[in-house]
């Protein structure tokens, strides 16, 4: 299997004005593909050329190959993220998935500040999540290329807060990056169906 760039699952320019088709262009075409350039290099070699992402990651990590990690988890990290975001979504979930995120944040209120601040303090470069501890929903934030999956947690939401994912359309203003990915972008369909299949 391998570790693979998948296609975007929307066109470049689907979710415009929000992120451009700049943005998507380079970030999937030159910043995903590299990570996934690298890591397929570092394995080819070995007896994980055959291993899906996540498992390449996970035996990295523990290995402490730092430079494999990075590459892999980032490969993964961003396959995950394009099918976080949609045209068109955002807002308020609904259904169990609005109904988990009430019964273990208080409120979608209360999410939304936890996860916002994820992504503001991720100091650099990093990611904000949202995953399933197996049994309940936490917010998380890593730096670089971490990825919950390493703490033994399953992801169901993340948000890119690496500057090559919004600075093009919004330049240092973070919070606005941060605002439009919740307000216009989330995919809750995807978040609904991972954390399914999660628990």
């Amino acid at each position: 299997m391998g570790i693979e760039l998948p296609p975007l699952p929307y066109a470049y320019d689907a979710l415009e004005p929000k992120i451009s088709k700049q943005t998507l262009t380079i970030h999937h075409d030159k910043h995903h593909a590299k990570y996934v350039t690298v890591a397929t290099d570092m394995i080819k070699e070995t007896d994980m050329k055959d291993d899906d992402c996540a498992t390449i990651l996970m035996k990295a990590h523990k290995a402490g190959n730092a430079g494999l990690f990075n590459n892999a988890a980032q490969s993964w990290n961003h396959a995950f993220y394009w099918n976080c975001m949609k045209a068109g979504g955002g807002g308020k979930p609904t259904g169990d998935l609005l109904a988990q995120i009430e019964k273990d944040f208080g409120s979608f209120e209360e999410f939304s500040k936890q996860f916002e601040t994820a992504g503001l303090t991720a100091f650099g470069s990093g990611w904000a999540w949202l995953s399933w501890d197996g049994s309940k929903l936490v917010v998380d934030k890593t730096i670089g290329a971490g990825n919950p999956m390493t703490d033994g947690k399953k992801p169901v939401l993340t948000m890119d807060v690496w500057e090559h994912a919004y600075y093009i359309d919004y330049q240092n203003l973070r919070p606005d990056y941060i605002k439009a990915f919740l307000d216009s972008l989330v995919n809750w369909e995807f978040v609904a169906t991972t954390l399914a299949a999660a628990k």
